[in-house]
């Protein structure tokens, strides 16, 4: 966050501060697809370069799978004949180059040259040519990193663009367009292989975790220009994007990514210092004063009931006498109106590991719990759990359009969604936040995202 800086331009949160920053809401989860697949011969889809090492095997698998997809799904979502792509695949290892696998036209053709050690730590699309290439080794440390499923987004993302080749790339020319699209495009496919569609691939529902935390690595650098000819998007833009394919699919890739979509990715300005995190007490006294005027606001509009606010304690390890807090990190006391946020255990390594927000996001979800406990809903089960992160997505939209501004003169700084998102990832399915649900950090990442853009309608009050 960020103190005494210009005004954030979003979509302003209508009326009452009912709505969050979009229309549309996000539900779902993956199912595991079938385990009975069967990897595809290299001669029925050659990939030049290729080795044989297992990498290239699952890429072909990927990249065979998503061409029967699109043979499938262009024509009735375009409205034009499927064609594969003309100037095929290229497979490179970017640690042990091998330049005599490769033609005298090297990556891509006559037209469009791309050298071999140039794809070194890429995957790319080259429209001129109709080619998608990609760096093994690159692939491999993804996987490595960041589980196997990775790989395969990574291909899909790049067929996306291939998509766009023909029915069109972003008439405005900006990229964050056509790659948080091609995100769209990404999660729209992994949607198909989650429901069993493939042939070549499977998913596992907890891997759809490892895939949104290899978003991270693809975001771009935080405070960047969203208007660069290479921009990409945020961690919460491209994860976004990718939940708007897996949850609504291709109708949505294909009309949802206009000029007029929303990006959170922002350029850092002389205001934000040490990267626009703020000091550890302005967080909690800033969090302490708009968590109850926010809520103070909307409960009486929402519920007909006046809003009472609940206390805000830090302890140091032991979580306080109370029902329900044994063996947590925060959580809310009914019996004292209080809710309650281990310190040394999860605030402060939050805020040192991820950011200022994160913090923010720690505080924002077990006071999320006392609101549905004065709505007289559950506090202690799954429903709660996806209802506290979507109200707290849905107050954290208030700080993106600035909402605050008559109470703080602080502001929303570039990478404060991203750190939300990252928060609930790494502590959200932790039993000490969230304990006997079983929720994944997909899901939760999902109720947040339908919070921030839709609002309380999203989530679960009872209304």
């Amino acid at each position: 966050m960020r103190q005494l800086l210009r005004r954030a331009g979003c979509v302003a949160v209508a009326g009452v501060l009912l709505t969050g920053c979009s229309s549309h809401a996000v539900r779902g989860q993956a199912s595991p697809g079938p385990a009975d697949r069967v990897d595809v011969p290299a001669e029925e889809f050659p990939i030049t370069g290729v080795s044989e090492d297992p990498i290239d095997q699952f890429a072909r698998n990927a990249l065979a799978d998503l061409d029967a997809f699109w043979s499938q799904a262009y024509p009735e979502f375009f409205g034009e004949e499927y064609t594969p792509l003309q100037g095929g695949y290229f497979s490179v290892d970017s640690v042990d180059l091998d330049e005599s696998a490769y033609p005298g036209t090297g990556i891509g053709c006559e037209g469009s040259y791309t050298a071999p050690e140039d794809v070194a730590g890429n995957a790319f699309y080259d429209a001129v040519c109709d080619v998608i290439a990609y760096d093994r080794s690159m692939l491999q440390e993804l996987s490595d990193d960041y589980g196997r499923f990775l790989v395969p987004v990574v291909m899909a993302h790049e067929f996306g663009h291939a998509m766009q080749g023909r029915f069109g790339f972003a008439a405005s020319g900006r990229s964050i367009q056509d790659e948080t699209q091609a995100d769209c495009l990404a999660g729209a496919w992994t949607r198909w292989v989650a429901d069993g569609g493939s042939d070549h691939l499977s998913l596992r529902e907890p891997e759809l975790d490892d895939v949104i935390r290899g978003f991270l690595l693809l975001r771009d650098d935080v405070g960047s220009d969203p208007d660069d000819v290479e921009a990409h998007g945020s961690y919460f833009d491209r994860v976004s994007a990718f939940y708007d394919g897996f949850d609504t699919g291709l109708a949505t890739c294909r009309d949802a990514f206009g000029e007029d979509r929303l990006f959170t990715a922002a350029e850092f300005t002389s205001g934000d210092l040490n990267q626009g995190n703020a000091e550890f007490q302005d967080i909690v006294d800033w969090v302490g004063t708009t968590l109850p005027a926010f809520w103070g606001e909307v409960f009486p509009i929402a519920l007909g009931a006046e809003f009472e606010a609940p206390g805000i304690e830090g302890f140091q390890g032991d979580a306080p006498d109370c029902a329900g807090l044994d063996g947590r990190d925060l959580g809310y006391c009914a019996d004292d109106g209080t809710v309650y946020i281990d310190e040394s255990g999860l605030a402060v390594p939050a805020y040192d590991e991820i950011g200022d927000f994160a913090l923010a996001t720690a505080m924002a979800l077990p006071y999320a719990l006392a609101v549905r406990d004065q709505a007289g809903l559950s506090v202690d089960d799954s429903a709660a759990t996806r209802s506290a992160v979507c109200l707290t997505g849905w107050y954290e939209a208030q700080w993106y359009t600035d909402a605050f501004g008559d109470l703080l003169e602080a502001e929303i700084s570039p990478g404060d969604l991203d750190e939300a998102v990252q928060f609930l990832l790494q502590y959200g399915v932790d039993d000490r936040v969230f304990p006997n649900v079983d929720i994944s950090g997909f899901q939760l990442v999902g109720a947040f995202r339908a919070g921030f853009l839709d609002g309380g309608e999203a989530c679960d009050l009872g209304r």
